[in-house]
């Protein structure tokens, strides 16, 4: 729900009624991950969508019988359909699984303001009871700044939601989770999906160089928060699209500022000065993607020095270098996108081959942005 949370804060604020189907799990080859919403409103405007288009009709009309009826939320499966070519179904050949739910704003206050915080950026978690006892399923709460706001269930059921809920909003990632079952601290058996909307993960570039504009400009459309970092005056000016330019020297700024596994790093000023103390620390350091720009020659020469400096093979090979995916690119605009190709194919276990050459599913299981692969 949170892929449209500015429609949805506008609607709240209006105390608004409307339905939200929901993709509650998934099997197969789908187009969009669970935690993706569509809403309707009791005037037939809609936002969002569950599948790229296939199934779009039936569930707005399922939306619009849930608005006119009320009562429990409704349940909804869309698989494959060969029978009949207009037959509703996922030609992808994946499998959806939908709540659609009457929201009142009225009666969820907690939405606006979790809706509101997500439209600037901050921090969200939202967690949505998918399964469970009748009177229980649909029950949300959210978590902003730490704190709990409504509740999911009675007293323990709502308390082990809620950790859930802090946990994964820790760990920046949406998932569906089961709980309870236990009588001491949540005796009713729950799945709950936490929608989360995590900070921007970090793109940090080092050396001011060409590429460092045209990779900042790409980097902020993946929706990265973007800084530059290069120890020269003279080159560390504005850059357009990053969000800071650093005046420090690499490894003294990586020593001091904040990473996670969903940060990549890419270090393009290939000089030795620079990189083998930066890519010393880099790849001790818990992140998800470390790359760097140079020749064949040059990685050979950084692996030497680095093996001096005390790595060990299997820090060495989670360095990217010579950095990006063989397309060819010869500007600094196509040097960008092969950075940031490998970077998308490394956080999603892609292989980074053309589709028409592989097999299995197009849309894979999501793998969290970012995550550290060993």
């Amino acid at each position: 729900m949170l892929n449209i949370a500015d429609v949805l804060h506008r609607w709240c604020r209006a105390a608004r009624p409307f339905a939200l189907a929901t993709v509650v799990d998934v099997t197969g080859s789908t187009p969009l991950p669970i935690g993706t919403s569509v809403a309707v409103d009791e005037d037939g405007n809609a936002v969002g969508s569950i599948s790229g288009g296939c199934v779009e009709g039936a569930v707005y009309e399922l939306c619009r019988q849930v608005l006119r009826d009320g009562g429990a939320p409704q349940r909804a499966w869309f698989g494959y359909s060969d029978d009949d070519a207009f037959a509703v179904g996922l030609t992808c050949g994946g499998e959806l699984d939908v709540l659609v739910q009457r929201i009142d704003p009225i009666r969820h206050p907690h939405l606006t303001f979790a809706f509101a915080e997500v439209a600037d950026g901050r921090p969200v978690g939202v967690a949505q009871v998918v399964d469970g006892p009748e009177d229980v399923v649909g029950a949300m709460l959210s978590i902003v700044d730490d704190r709990v706001h409504g509740n999911a269930g009675s007293g323990p059921s709502s308390r082990a939601v809620a950790d859930q809920a802090h946990a994964l909003l820790r760990s920046g990632r949406t998932a569906r989770v089961a709980i309870g079952g236990q009588a001491d601290d949540c005796p009713q058996s729950l799945t709950v999906l936490v929608h989360v909307h995590a900070a921007r993960p970090r793109l940090l570039i080092f050396g001011a160089v060409d590429f460092a504009a045209s990779l900042s400009q790409v980097g902020h459309f993946l929706g990265y928060r973007v800084t530059v970092c290069d120890a020269r005056p003279v080159f560390a000016t504005a850059v357009p699209y990053a969000d800071e330019v650093v005046v420090d020297w690499p490894h003294r700024y990586l020593e001091h500022t904040e990473v996670d596994d969903r940060t990549a790093m890419c270090v393009l000023t290939h000089d030795a000065k620079f990189d083998i103390p930066l890519l010393r620390l880099a790849l001790d350091l818990p992140v998800g993607y470390v790359g760097a720009m140079g020749s064949r020659r040059t990685h050979q020469e950084r692996l030497r020095l680095l093996t001096e400096a005390g790595l060990t093979q299997d820090r060495l090979m989670r360095l990217r270098s010579p950095i990006g995916l063989d397309l060819g690119a010869r500007t600094p605009e196509e040097t960008a996108v092969s950075i940031t190709a490998e970077i998308i194919a490394h956080t999603n276990l892609g292989t980074g081959l053309p589709l028409s050459s592989t097999s299995g599913p197009i849309h894979r299981p999501a793998v969290r942005e970012g995550a550290v692969m060993k």
